[in-house]
């Protein structure tokens, strides 16, 4: 199915940090609530704050009031066939991860996932059930819907400015509790206000700190299939390439889905987005020039020929000295945001990674891996605009 990536107004409504409000972003999108209204609504319901998920009895009775019906769907694929048209909010479980004990919420909206990552990537995902209104708002009304959810309007902005001079108050207050030079009633006081904020805001002391500001990105998942249940050596090389030397900021890993191959990228919204288009581009154009020259790319002269070109695509210039330059401090932003995607991506995903090794294929071919070598060297990676492109040097 169709994606398109909406928080449901989380981040305009001065929402931070890493969380599992999927049934709150679900509902927000498919009712045109604003979204710390759901939030506090449902979390009042519950006695405790829905950032680590909502009980689908909390949720059935939110919508069941405002005239949502449920229709049960178990052991459905998710997929557009399986869904009516308009808005609908559909209720999945992951029935191949014996670790994930809770389900998913997404919103979709005439066959369209309205979320921050698509589980229609996935065969595994199963629909126990969806939520149908007839007076659901029309998507792409003024103030309702997923088109007015994924934009800023005024509001949003004036209502994040006001929950930035919050949280500069909070790390005050902090700095206050924590300062030897304050006296025992400054302490106090100061940790009484902060408890006052953190709760009325729905924030816990997580949720102050810096973290490199990766608690103010947008991070998602895309897939990218390949052909073949087993992926190329130099597939991987070249996903490998593309997050270490362009897009430093997004991690990749492998999953298989039938008799394909999924390169799943995560990380920053923009950095993921441009990332899987990127690979995708220099998989049709290394494949095709295997194909053309040896008349394949998986294995023997074609497979060589491939993992010459990617182990040779030009790399950038680093500076391995001064533990406290430019380069470290860079590098140490880079695995802080590594660090909260991958939080991420078990947290709202579900997805816990390990590691795993293959073995190297045979039948190498030295003749086609130096044309390979050649062709790689020969790539250029700077374009208008000083964007970072692929072509060939003239």
């Amino acid at each position: 199915m169709e994606w398109v990536w909406s928080d449901g107004g989380r981040a305009g409504s001065g929402f931070v940090g890493l969380t599992g409000d999927c049934v709150v972003r679900a509902i927000a999108i498919a009712t045109g609530l604003a979204y710390k209204e759901v939030y506090k609504e449902l979390g009042d319901a519950m006695s405790h704050s829905p950032r680590q998920g909502v009980s689908t009895a909390t949720s059935h009775d939110f919508l069941s009031v405002r005239g949502w019906d449920y229709a049960q769907q178990i052991g459905q694929r998710f997929t557009a066939e399986c869904l009516p048209m308009g808005t609908v909010i559909v209720h999945l479980i992951n029935d191949t991860t014996s670790y994930r004990t809770k389900g998913h919420y997404s919103t979709v909206v005439d066959h369209v996932v309205y979320d921050t990552w698509n589980p229609g990537d996935e065969d595994a995902w199963k629909v126990v059930g969806h939520w149908t209104c007839v007076d659901a708002p029309a998507p792409g009304i003024p103030g309702k819907g997923p088109a007015a959810q994924d934009g800023e309007d005024s509001e949003s902005v004036l209502t994040q400015k006001e929950f930035d001079r919050i949280m500069h108050r909070l790390r005050s207050l902090e700095n206050t509790a924590n300062n030897h030079a304050s006296t025992e009633g400054e302490k106090r006081n100061a940790l009484r206000m902060m408890q006052n904020l953190l709760l009325r805001h729905n924030l816990d002391r997580e949720d102050i700190r810096e973290d490199d500001n990766t608690q103010q990105m947008r991070f998602t998942r895309i897939a990218c299939p390949v052909n073949g249940r087993r992926a190329c050596t130099w597939e991987k090389w070249l996903a490998h390439y593309l997050t270490k030397e362009i897009f430093p900021l997004v991690s990749y890993y492998i999953d298989t889905c039938g008799h394909r191959t999924l390169f799943y990228y995560y990380g920053p919204r923009d950095d993921v987005m441009n990332a899987r288009a990127l690979f995708r581009e220099m998989l049709v154009t290394i494949a095709a020039a295997a194909h053309l020259k040896y008349r394949g790319y998986s294995r023997g002269s074609g497979a060589s020929y491939c993992e010459a070109y990617v182990a040779n695509l030009p790399k950038s210039e680093t500076s391995a000295e001064a533990p406290l330059n430019s380069n470290s401090l860079i590098h140490s932003r880079t695995l802080a945001v590594r660090q909260a995607a991958k939080q991420w991506l078990k947290l709202e995903c579900g997805v816990e990674l390990v590691k795993s090794a293959g073995n190297r294929r045979s039948n190498y071919d030295p003749v086609a891996a130096a044309t390979g070598k050649r062709d790689g060297q020969n790539h250029d990676m700077s374009g208008a605009r000083g964007q970072k492109r692929i072509g060939h040097r003239k």
